[in-house]
């Protein structure tokens, strides 16, 4: 039997207002949990962004759970498919620039109101079974095709390097919108070219070797207690996310009642906060210890990273990830990035002095910072992999991404 023409249309058009008003809906719980974290993500914000009630959000989806979950895959797919637009490219150099290119139209797309955000993928550990098994292996699924930028590999070390450059590749692209918004819209293509320049050629300079001092970070506890307190803390948040790492969660962690959390921190924001401060005067306190070796610019630079690689790699003292920003409040947050810059500001002083010396490549020193500051972010959810080999030669391999550049051989061979 056939259709009759209008009602065909008719069916068209309300498929079409079906799919805009679920987009809409996507696009406004991307938003919300990059604000808040999708713990922190409720119906009625999400109604109250895209201008509906909440009866209208539950047409769509059923859970609040099923919306975050929705939004995280929506994320997954986009990057799967600027992955494989990329992957057309004939060199990985080639794939690589496509990659970033078609991250920084995407961002220069959001900043003009003409597209709306990815929700990060930070809660994604945090999500529940069978969600989180699903969403994961799409996860798995855009590294697989990141490592694959670079082809096929015939060793186990160049399969090794590969995937510490897909891993700097996608948290640089990830901590892209943190730090591009100190840059004007018409200077985003120059953003591009001077970050790819350092993805192409790294950071060192001509015949530099790769010999860091590892440096010591000791110190006697103002509280004894606390630190660890504050350690196991960051690894759950670094696992769970901020929303994701309850009170009791870190209090089962270290075997004491939720009495105890109380006796070191009034609240869990506090908790989040005092975390920060560890994580950053950790990386400021390397940054000095570094800045007072002896050697060139190039040895104190690389004996700062390696030094905090070391931090993250080891069980015992993880960094805070930035992920954990998404659900503190406002104030806190823009409190926290503007430490973040200054400890990345850091870093570019100890370039243009390297520069200037000739031992580091002229590059340009705040984007190469920013690009260093993502790397060591990164590195927590790099243990496993850093656990199969000696850590000497794990630090090495993933320092050189952006020490030497994504496309240098030289630690897979060494």
């Amino acid at each position: 039997m056939k259709v009759p023409a209008e009602v065909s249309d008719e069916s068209e058009q309300g498929t079409k207002r079906f799919r805009a008003k679920r987009d809409a809906i996507l696009a406004a719980a991307a938003e919300a949990i990059n604000e808040q974290s999708a713990k922190g993500m409720t119906f009625a914000d999400v109604a109250r962004r895209v201008g509906l009630n909440t009866t209208s959000v539950t047409y769509y989806f059923k859970r609040k759970e099923d919306l975050a979950a929705a939004a995280f895959e929506n994320t997954l797919e986009s990057l799967i498919a600027m992955l494989d637009v990329a992957a057309e490219e004939a060199t990985p150099e080639e794939r690589v620039r496509r990659y970033l290119a078609l991250n920084m139209d995407r961002l220069g797309r959001i900043q003009r109101g003409e597209e709306k955000a990815f929700a990060v993928l930070s809660d994604l550990r945090a999500t529940e079974e069978p969600m989180r098994g699903r969403l994961m292996a799409g996860w798995r699924e855009v590294f697989r095709r990141t490592r694959l930028l670079w082809g096929p590999t015939s060793s186990r070390a160049q399969t090794d390097l590969n995937g510490a450059r897909a891993h700097v590749l996608l948290e640089n692209t990830f901590w892209l919108p943190i730090w591009l918004t100190r840059y004007e819209p018409d200077q985003y293509g120059r953003v591009e070219e001077r970050l790819m320049d350092v993805f192409a050629h790294g950071i060192a300079g001509k015949d530099t070797r790769w010999s860091p001092t590892l440096l010591d970070l000791s110190h006697d506890e103002a509280e004894p207690g606390r630190e660890a307190f504050l350690l196991a803390a960051t690894r759950l948040i670094n696992e769970l996310g901020y929303r994701g790492a309850s009170v009791q969660k870190i209090a089962s962690e270290l075997n004491v009642t939720k009495g105890s959390f109380y006796h070191h921190l009034d609240a869990k924001d506090d908790l989040v906060i005092a975390c920060y401060r560890r994580s950053f005067d950790t990386i400021a306190d390397a940054q000095s210890r570094g800045e007072a070796e002896g050697g060139s610019y190039w040895h104190k630079l690389s004996s700062t990273v390696a030094t905090l690689l070391d931090v993250q790699f080891a069980e015992r003292g993880p960094l805070l990830r930035t992920t954990a920003l998404s659900g503190l409040p406002v104030g806190v947050r823009n409190a926290m990035v503007d430490r973040s810059n200054g400890i990345a500001r850091r870093y570019a002083g100890m370039m243009m002095d390297g520069i200037g010396e000739g031992s580091i490549r002229a590059v340009d020193a705040l984007i190469a910072a920013q690009a260093l500051m993502a790397l060591q972010n990164a590195a927590f959810d790099m243990r496993k992999w850093a656990s199969t080999m000696p850590r000497e030669r794990a630090i090495a391999m993933y320092a050189s991404t952006l020490m030497y550049g994504l496309f240098d051989d030289r630690m897979a061979k060494a």
